[in-house]
């Protein structure tokens, strides 16, 4: 992995900006930055993540089976340290929000062991959060 990782630019589908401002920055704490009547930008944990109205384009991901769990193909995410793991699935156990798969431990016992859960955003946008006790095992086969 590079020493010092650039940040990412993501935009995604949503069918209602007050829902997703109230998920992403209520439920997961992001910042925000520049608006619009048609899109947010948030300060996803250090990344620029912009919502974008365009309720046509909301739809449930296909799902592949990875390690006995149905996963959305279609996700993004963040790997985080376990304490920040454990604060983000505590803030997402007392919001209104279910979680689509989980937390769970993920190849225990084989190279890559990850802690990891998914939840969806209100319109449908599935993320995963993760945590490697070794972070050096983020690309291990």
């Amino acid at each position: 992995m590079p020493e010092n990782l650039s940040p990412f630019h993501l935009a995604v589908p949503v069918d209602d900006l007050a829902a997703a401002e109230a998920f992403y920055s209520g439920t997961l704490g992001c910042s925000q930055g520049r608006r619009s009547e048609s899109w947010i930008d948030f300060n996803f944990f250090g990344h620029q993540m912009v919502a974008h109205l365009a309720p046509g384009e909301c739809r449930a991901a296909a799902r592949n089976p990875v390690d006995g769990e149905n996963v959305p193909v279609r996700h993004f995410g963040m790997v985080l340290g376990v304490a920040d793991w454990e604060a983000i699935r505590k803030q997402i156990d007392a919001s209104d929000f279910d979680f689509l798969i989980a937390p769970t431990i993920r190849f225990k016992g084989e190279a890559g062991e990850q802690g990891t859960f998914f939840v969806c955003d209100p319109a449908g946008n599935a993320l995963e959060f993760k945590y490697f006790n070794d972070l050096s095992q983020l690309f291990a086969v």
